[in-house]
């Protein structure tokens, strides 16, 4: 019986799983949760990275009898600069800060978008590395000079528990200045922007032990929390495409080498980093954080809503109301989303969502006939054709919305597993350590044992005139 450590870090929340392996089936266990909160310091949103860190090492203590391995997975883009006595120079800031406005401008001023593209590969979002270190060396150039390193947040965390200072692959690559060519950072392209080259750590490739932490060994899996979640597809076939669904819906495709062209470029897509030297081929959408901050500004009000309760709310509520582009930038920050979506659809001339239901359904439906939006273009794209879409992660307990994209979407949904991230955290623990021969070993083990939810497309008509209305809105937003 093979056992390692599972590290979750996600934007609302943390936890440490424990996950054995018997040859013939995975069992998780959940030994410590604890909530992920940023922090406002003088108009900046931070993470608090050192209450995040005690947290993770109380959990690994309650986790640790009988661990061969350790896996940390948390979201992208996000980094620490560490000063040549390898201490903070100050806290990480979250991606959601608004310290990016005017960025992408600023480097494009100095290197063209389309070139930037050409180099990595990477979708254009204000919150990328790029464009928060480019931040710093505008807004706080003291900071840049003072830094020894650089070191993405899991990375951060790994050299924490190991003294060893490396980026994972994975992670690397939602920079936008890693290139897919090179296998290495576009040192070129930061040289051109006047940003530091000495500071970037050497990539390490998933399933890398990278040191030790009290006696266990310490790896690094695919330390992006999706290319985590991606190995965990029990997919049995390549004809596949997937949701990591949960704070963002990551939906997409995967695939051998990265797909750089101007038809990629026009539908601003991403080429990032998996497990295996794949290549996860796939589009940001804004996903449950659009409910997640609904319920935060009704219990704002007065009233905390359950997901449930809000779930049940939606699908009473009248089908095809109106529709949101959930990618547009006002639902970025965190703050009325309600409000913002009212807004929108009178901006657009659609019906104002009014009651609690209507606003979810809203959210819901437009979630998933963005997924089917992003899906054709991706398939279009990469010549890759789909006969059954994969939804792993939180995501995948909401059962409403899982329907409705089956629907949208019009071929087969399997949702399953919930705890995505997890397993693929242990997945590629297990294979370093020669547990498990392959993640195509693996998904087939977990085609045979998960409970998946399968979902058939059901209202083909009706959802066929709701896309034709949602592509219409978003082609002439555009």
């Amino acid at each position: 019986m093979a056992r390692v450590i599972a590290v979750d870090l996600g934007a609302e929340s943390g936890r440490i799983a424990t996950v054995e392996f018997n040859g013939h089936r995975f069992a998780l266990n959940e030994v410590h949760r604890f909530s992920n909160t940023s922090v406002h310091v003088r108009g900046t949103l931070h993470w608090d990275v050192l209450n995040l860190w005690h947290e993770i090492t109380s959990g690994i203590h309650v986790a640790r009898e009988g661990a061969s391995g350790i896996g940390v997975a948390t979201w992208g883009v996000d980094f620490a600069l560490l000063d040549r006595h390898d201490t903070l120079i100050a806290n990480p800031v979250s991606y959601r800060d608004s310290r990016t406005d005017g960025m992408m401008e600023w480097v494009f001023d100095r290197v063209p978008r389309r070139e930037i593209f050409e180099r990595t590969g990477i979708q254009f979002l204000i919150l990328n590395t790029l464009y928060q270190l480019a931040s710093v060396a505008v807004r706080t150039p003291a900071q840049l000079e003072r830094a020894h390193t650089l070191l993405m947040l899991p990375d951060l965390l790994n050299f924490w528990l190991t003294g060893e200072k490396v980026c994972e692959f994975s992670d690397a690559t939602t920079t936008q200045f890693y290139n897919p060519r090179l296998g290495d950072w576009d040192r070129d392209l930061l040289s051109r922007l006047s940003l530091p080259t000495h500071i970037l750590a050497p990539i390490i490739q998933p399933g890398t032990k990278i040191g030790s932490y009290e006696g266990i060994s310490v790896f690094a899996p695919a330390c992006h929390d999706t290319g985590s979640a991606v190995v965990a597809v029990p997919a049995t076939t390549p004809n596949f495409a997937y949701i990591s669904s949960g704070t963002w819906s990551l939906i997409g495709l995967e695939l051998d080498q990265a797909v750089i062209s101007d038809e990629s470029y026009a539908a601003n897509v991403t080429n990032e980093g998996g497990a295996g030297g794949t290549f996860r081929f796939l589009k940001n959408v804004m996903g449950l954080w659009l409910a997640q901050q609904c319920r935060s500004a009704w219990r704002a009000e007065g009233t905390t809503y359950t997901y449930d309760e809000l779930t049940a709310a939606a699908s009473q509520a009248d089908a095809f109301r109106s529709f949101i582009d959930p990618d547009e930038i006002r639902f970025l920050p965190p703050g009325d989303m309600p409000q913002r979506i009212r807004a929108y659809c009178h901006e657009t001339e659609q019906p104002m969502p009014e009651t609690i239901g209507q606003v979810m359904r809203v959210v819901y439906e437009s979630l998933a006939l963005k997924y089917r939006y992003v899906l054709d273009k991706m398939i279009a794209i990469s010549g890759q054709s789909v006969d059954r879409l994969h939804i792993v992660g939180g995501g995948t307990q909401n059962k409403l919305l899982c329907q409705m994209t089956a629907d949208a979407v019009g071929c087969p949904v399997v949702a399953g597993p919930v705890e995505g991230t997890v397993l693929g955290n242990a997945i590629v623990q297990l294979i370093a350590l020669g547990e498990l021969a392959s993640i195509a070993d693996a998904r087939a083990v977990l085609a045979q044992t998960i409970d998946g939810v399968d979902y058939q497309p059901h209202q083909s008509a009706a959802w066929e005139r709701a896309y034709q209305r949602f592509k219409n809105l978003l082609d002439g937003a555009g």
